[in-house]
């Protein structure tokens, strides 16, 4: 009569691993649910630390960005690069810039996507200008239509600015404090920036360390991607602030 051996509890018999025994049902979820949670962490980390898409809501930039945009940010700079006068920067609100906007309604589901970055950013408490002046610089207009100088030098903006914009309507003068940067809209006329808050403390400058970060590349939709570049030329004859 033949032997008859049962395997010890805990022991597998011997040819038989333990994926066939879980089974391809088991298998397959498990893989699936590792798979989808380091792409949730490492979509967190991106957007913790690297980039971060934001949503276009007004007409402030155009033609540079028109409302329903996406574009994504680099939060490289400010960080381990600089901010460079040109660069588009989204920032949060300094302060009394949004009072006034309705805040649009979100579900869970578009909270939970935002968060690990999945969804763009809605920017009720967020703005995107432009960066005209940098610490220490002067930077001025006569209100009249003529170019606006910084520390000194004209600058031609028409590379950017929207069809029919002033340089601006508004008259100032000012130095932009430690810390901050001046920052205006590409649609001057119908922009809300710097030059509206010129009594704010700060005198309408945006403390660095309120500024997401650089815009770099538009996203969506498909007929508008491509790269947002610094247009150096505009400022290349503007001095350091003495």
């Amino acid at each position: 009569m033949t032997d008859q051996h049962a395997a010890p509890a805990g022991h597998e018999a011997p040819g038989r691993s333990p994926e066939r025994r879980r089974g391809p049902v088991t298998s397959f979820v498990r893989e699936t649910a590792i798979i989808l949670v380091s792409a949730i962490v490492l979509s967190w980390l991106v957007k913790t630390f690297l980039a971060q898409a934001f949503f276009i809501p007004s007409a402030s930039m155009h033609d540079t960005l028109l409302e329903g945009d996406r574009v994504l940010v680099s939060k490289l700079a400010p960080g381990p690069f600089d901010v460079h006068r040109g660069d588009i920067v989204v920032f949060s609100d300094p302060g009394g810039w949004l009072d006034q906007q309705a805040v649009p309604e979100t579900n869970v589901v578009q909270d939970a996507l935002i968060a690990i970055g999945l969804m763009p950013q809605q920017s009720e408490d967020h703005l995107i200008k432009r960066v005209i002046g940098l610490p220490g610089d002067r930077v001025a207009s006569t209100g009249d239509g003529s170019p606006l100088t910084v520390n000194g030098v004209p600058v031609d903006e028409s590379e950017y600015l929207a069809p029919g914009a002033s340089p601006s309507q508004i008259a100032f003068d000012v130095v932009v404090p430690s810390g901050s940067v001046w920052v205006m809209g590409d649609n001057r006329q119908q922009s809300a920036d710097s030059r509206f808050h010129l009594g704010d403390p700060g005198g309408g400058s945006v403390p660095i360390d309120d500024l997401v970060g650089t815009a770099f590349v538009k996203l969506w939709p498909l007929d508008r991607i491509g790269l947002l570049r610094n247009p150096g030329d505009v400022f290349a004859d503007v001095p350091d602030p003495s």
